[in-house]
């Protein structure tokens, strides 16, 4: 075994974790869940069956990553943030079979206590505010705040907010990794220096 888990976690036979993951206090991943390397589940984390994450993402303490969740490279789960897998719930109507995916692409950020409404994707690199309710798609490099979430910036791969409109044309350097951010319309794309 490559991987760290400490004595009190449980991780089901046929979980597959890769190399240099640390699975911490309580934790429990069920036997169809698939983690990629250098992952960190902190304290009180639970990971469904039918869940994928990709290489170097923390997952802060009391996270619960459901079925059909799909975490990509480099994802940040603030504590306490809330993955949902069906949309309308009652506890006397049974819905495992109509589940929605949740897709965090590359990169993506989501802060302490947000919520993710299930069937939503949240781009690359995106930011969700602390205590956000994302109840659609996030466009890559935007930063969503509030209830419901709104999008009322853009971010860079770094992690800073861009000096860029909402929508329109513009451009900005990256003072720290010189990368430059370029908006065209409602998109922002990155390049490399010039």
């Amino acid at each position: 075994m490559d991987y760290q888990v400490h004595e009190s976690a449980i991780v089901d036979d046929g979980a597959q974790i890769g190399s240099g993951s640390r699975v911490w206090h309580f934790v429990h991943v069920c036997g169809g869940a698939r983690i990629g390397r250098n992952v960190s589940m902190g304290q009180g984390v639970f990971v469904g069956n039918k869940v994928t994450i990709g290489d170097n993402c923390k997952i802060q303490n009391n996270v619960s990553v459901y079925d059909n969740v799909h975490l990509e490279e480099g994802v940040f789960c603030g504590p306490s943030m809330v993955f949902t897998n069906v949309y309308n719930p009652r506890s006397l109507i049974e819905r495992k079979d109509e589940y929605r995916d949740t897709l965090v692409k590359k990169g993506a950020s989501l802060g302490a206590n947000c919520t993710l409404v299930c069937g939503v994707t949240v781009g690359a690199f995106a930011f969700v505010g602390a205590g956000a309710v994302v109840n659609k798609d996030v466009p890559d490099y935007a930063l969503v705040v509030g209830v419901p979430g709104k999008q009322i910036g853009w971010m860079s791969e770094f992690g800073e907010q861009l000096d860029l409109p909402l929508s329109g044309e513009g451009k900005v350097v990256c003072e720290h990794t010189g990368a430059v951010y370029t908006l065209s319309g409602q998109t922002v794309r990155k390049s490399e220096a010039a």
